[in-house]
């Protein structure tokens, strides 16, 4: 089995980190910040995208995600926390199955971040924002991510908390779960899978349990 992962609201809380993010950018150019649950509302998709949609003109865009980025890597660790039991979980998977992280984050910072948290010895892959030209919800980063692995005759499930991992999942042509740890509600996940859990550790313990199944 291949399990692979998303990041924030999956394994990781890094919303106070984002927001403060978010908030220097828009004071750097002295614009005026967007309302909080506005900028979350959009936790998942790409930054640019992210701006765009806060009202950024296409001009200024990649001026304020280089600015995000730069005062991120400054506090990701300090203001990013592992969510209850995905330490856990991630553990748990790696007994029984190959794991990755397909995330819309940098990688660079993704890796600085689960090696912080000690858990990226456990991953054989992980693909961030600028490892593809197509970021999720296509399916490039995840076929990205499985030519990593030898995929013959193995289940692959993604493991997510946004529509936009359901999405990229299925047109992967890859199973998928949601989970509910993150930023979309219950409802938009039932959407996009019929595999819904509370957090990742219910998720692996099901897929646990399939493969016992199976084998």
């Amino acid at each position: 089995m291949i399990i692979l992962f998303d990041l924030d609201g999956t394994l990781i809380d890094s919303t106070e980190a984002i927001l403060e993010s978010f908030h220097h950018s828009f004071a750097v150019y002295d614009f005026s910040v967007p309302d909080d649950e506005d900028i979350k509302a959009l936790i998942g998709h790409p930054l640019d995208v992210m701006y765009r949609e806060l009202g950024v003109q296409d001009e200024l865009v990649w001026d304020f995600v280089n600015t995000y980025k730069e005062h991120y890597r400054k506090i990701s660790t300090q203001k990013t926390i592992l969510l209850e039991n995905a330490k856990e979980a991630v553990e748990r998977a790696a007994e029984f199955a190959s794991l990755g992280i397909v995330t819309t984050k940098t990688g660079k910072y993704s890796q600085v971040l689960m090696e912080y948290f000690g858990l990226m010895k456990k991953f054989d892959v992980l693909i961030g924002r600028e490892d593809v030209q197509n970021p999720k919800p296509n399916a490039e980063p995840i076929l990205k991510a499985l030519e990593k692995f030898d995929t013959k005759n193995r289940e692959i499930w993604m493991i997510g908390d946004t529509q936009m991992d359901l999405l990229s999942a299925k047109n992967a042509g890859v199973n998928s779960i949601g989970v509910l740890s993150g930023y979309d509600k219950e409802e938009t996940l039932k959407k996009f899978t019929n595999v819904i859990f509370h957090d990742s550790l219910e998720a692996v313990n099901y897929l646990k349990s399939r493969k016992s199944l199976h084998y």
